[in-house]
Parts: C-alpha cells; sequence; structure tokens
C-alpha cells in the first residue's frame, strides 16, 4: 500500500480542469467513474500546458500551465437518481515574454450535477455471456465561489489576464447525457456534457463550451483487483467569450484586434483505472490531434489527469 501512495504522489507532481489563455476558462472533465454501488469521494490532480503567440505580433508570446486539485464525490439516490459534486483549488502558472512569470491560485467555482437513469437493462446467457447498457441524462449548476478579481474595462487588461482567473464570476448550468454499454468485459462509455455560460455582474461572458468524450475499457480481474485500460477520443467546441453582448476580438487590448476567441479541440486520450477492494487508483494522458483556437494563435501541448477515489 505504501508503493501505490508513492506512485500517486509522483504522478500529482507529473500530471498536476483545462485551461487556455485565449480560448477560454475551465472546462468540467467526466472520464470513466470510479467502481461504486452506493455513494464515492475521493481527489483528481490534473495538469495542462498551452503556448500563444499573437498573429498580429510575432515577438509576444506566452506559455501557460493550469494545475488543480479536484475534490469529487457521487451518491445514488434510490435506483434512478445520482448526485456528483466538483469542489476545485486551482493553481496557474503564466509566463510572458515582457511580462515575466506571474502565478495564480485559489479554491474554484463549485459544480453539482444530478442525473436521471432513463434505461437500464442486464442480459445473462447460459451463464457465460454477459451484456449490460445504461443512458443516464441530467444537468447541474456551477457557482461563483472563486475569484474573478480583475477590472474587464481597463485597456490594459489582456484576454490571457482574464482567463488566468480562478473563477468565472458568473453562475452557469450544465446539460448532460451519458451511455455505458459492457459486453462480457469490453465497454464503451461516452459522455457529453454542455456548459451554458451567463454574464457575470462586469457583463463579461465566458463562451458555451460543448464536450464529448467516448472511451473504451476493458476489466482485467486478478484476485480482488481489477485493472481496466482504457483508450479513446476527446472532442471539445468552445464559442467566443463576449463583454456586453458583443464578442471579444484579440489584441493588446479587449476591444481591439480581428481575431475571435473560441475554437476547437479534438484529443487521443489514454489511462488505466486500478480497483483494490474499495479504493479506485487512475490516471489517463492526453495529445491532441486537431484544433484551432482563435485563428492558431493558441495550441495545446498536453493534458492529464490522475485520481484516488474510495467507494463508501
Amino acid at each position: 500500500m505504501k508503493k501505490i501512495f508513492l506512485v500517486i504522489a509522483l504522478l500529482a507532481i507529473v500530471l498536476s480542469d483545462f485551461g487556455c489563455s485565449i480560448c477560454g476558462c475551465r472546462n468540467l472533465y467526466m472520464g470513466l467513474f470510479p467502481i461504486f454501488k452506493s455513494k464515492f469521494t475521493g481527489i483528481r490532480y490534473s495538469y495542462s500546458e498551452f503556448h500563444t503567440t499573437l498573429l498580429n505580433n510575432l515577438q509576444q508570446f506566452s506559455h501557460n500551465f493550469y494545475k488543480s486539485a479536484e475534490i469529487w464525490s457521487g451518491i445514488n439516490i434510490g435506483r434512478k437518481w445520482q448526485l456528483l459534486t466538483f469542489l476545485p483549488y486551482y493553481y496557474n502558472i503564466q509566463r510572458d515574454d515582457d511580462m515575466g512569470t506571474t502565478y495564480k491560485s485559489g479554491i474554484g467555482d463549485i459544480t453539482v450535477l444530478a442525473n436521471y437513469k432513463i434505461f437500464d437493462t442486464r442480459y445473462l446467457k447460459n451463464q457465460s455471456y454477459k451484456a449490460s447498457q445504461q443512458i443516464w441524462v441530467g444537468g447541474g449548476i456551477k457557482l461563483p465561489t472563486g475569484s474573478f478579481n480583475i477590472n474587464v474595462t481597463d485597456m490594459n487588461t489582456t484576454l490571457a489576464d482574464i482567463n488566468a482567473q480562478i473563477g468565472t464570476g458568473s453562475v452557469d448550468f450544465f446539460l448532460t447525457a451519458r451511455h455505458d454499454i459492457q459486453i462480457d468485459n469490453f465497454g464503451i462509455n461516452t459522455i457529453a456534457n454542455y456548459k451554458i455560460s451567463t454574464p457575470n455582474q462586469q457583463h463579461y461572458q465566458y463562451g458555451n463550451k460543448l464536450t464529448v468524450n467516448s472511451i473504451a475499457y476493458y476489466r482485467i480481474s486478478r484476485k480482488k483487483i481489477t485493472f481496466v485500460p482504457n483508450a479513446g477520443i476527446a472532442f471539445e467546441n468552445i464559442e467566443g467569450n463576449k463583454l456586453n453582448g458583443n464578442k471579444i476580438i484579440l489584441s493588446d487590448g479587449l476591444n481591439t484586434g480581428s481575431y475571435a476567441t473560441g475554437g476547437y479541440l479534438l484529443t487521443a486520450l489514454t489511462g488505466i483505472e486500478v480497483t483494490m477492494q474499495n479504493i479506485t487508483i487512475g490516471a489517463n494522458i492526453q495529445f491532441p490531434l486537431a484544433q484551432k483556437f482563435a485563428a492558431g494563435q493558441t495550441t495545446l501541448s498536453m493534458q492529464g489527469m490522475v485520481h484516488l477515489s474510495f467507494a463508501l
């Protein structure tokens, strides 16, 4: 057990929500859930790295590193309902060509989701062939518990400054759908999530986001340990940010320029989940297959996640 926790600690250092200096603020990553019957809780560490170079001034660039530690939990209520909560803590690093390195950290926005199971079927043939399928739909809310401490009307304010904020300052809403099908030990888990953003008190509005993850997995049981190697793809489409209802365009300030925010990202991911009795350890890493943020000015290098969860 000591070796397991040592591995988790090392992975947290290497891999430690997804952000971007031009494209928008945080995203809610779902992925594979830990194995649990009634409820679970745990902690997830995530890391993402971006590079930005302005097209109208190639001498201006930045490297952005986003780390988070997130407490997540879930509980099944009866046979049909499921409640999920996410409480993140962010640590952002921004390295600019002219401004040096800046750091920002703090508790982010709390998210609560409620899902309803509309379909659940199981099939058994000859006591050896098993198949199951589930469909969940739901929604949720993100509360502005993270800090948004910046003046968006200041002409010296940049999009990198805004997207480095710990919170959005707004109440946002989620629509979610999850489908899981398993035949014997092989399965495919697909999750679609749409975030509807609202303006904050300064009338700044982050773009709406659509994310879709589809992950194939295979369960391998060895005595009391279950290994679940997995691989899949993830797609994200981000609408442009707005100020006073008008889309933001890119330059040194917020009100001049010619390049809109937002864009899309397609990544390949691979990972593994290991369950020992009531403990699940998991990790994955993602690399971009195709992307276009703000006319190609911002690019994702890589992102990854590791978690330790307990079924209660």
